[in-house]
């Protein structure tokens, strides 16, 4: 058995609608639709979302777990969301949001415009160093933020870059004088 897909959804304001291997999951942030494989089953019972396999197989197991977890996160979307910070370190750098463009100051020669999908939306304070991404859809959610990161990663010598909150960055000693 999956340890991962036989553990229940719990299922809170979520409102969910099985058609056959449909699904359709509608929550006040947003709303999804799922297809499950053949050979894997979701039946609501009560306050919980039960995710089962027909036959019990290798390939069987690993496509529970994973549309159990997949499931699990659209319904924890739907319900309160998903979010994400980053920090921007460094002298200069900062973002601005300009409608549904991004705009970072990264050091280098160009400003970089970064279009903003749909689904995610971004705080940004006051000093522009310090970005709140927010979605219904973790996965879009971390394509962004992973997108955003990859502009400028934080490099190891002096630590500056834009970096996830509660990243650690192992720092490097650089060039010492011989004497």
């Amino acid at each position: 058995m999956s340890k991962i897909g036989r553990r229940p959804i719990p299922v809170a304001s979520a409102k969910i609608t099985i058609d056959g291997s449909m699904m359709t999951i509608a929550g006040a942030k947003a709303a999804f639709n799922h297809e499950l494989p053949v050979g894997v089953l979701a039946r609501l019972e009560g306050n919980e979302l039960l995710v089962t396999v027909e036959h019990v197989t290798r390939r069987s197991k690993m496509l529970w777990g994973l549309h159990r977890a997949l499931l699990a996160n659209k319904i924890k979307g739907v319900e309160t969301g998903f979010e994400q910070r980053l920090i921007i370190v460094g002298l200069g750098f900062k973002a601005v949001l300009t409608g549904k463009k991004l705009v970072l100051t990264l050091g280098y020669t160009h400003k970089i415009d970064y279009e903003m999908p749909d689904d995610v939306t971004v705080e940004i304070d006051k000093t522009g160093q310090n970005l709140m991404f927010r979605s219904a859809d973790k996965f879009s959610l971390g394509n962004v933020c992973d997108a955003v990161r990859s502009f400028r990663p934080p490099e190891p010598y002096k630590g500056t870059g834009i970096m996830k909150e509660g990243e650690k960055i192992f720092r490097k000693a650089g060039k010492t004088k011989s004497s």
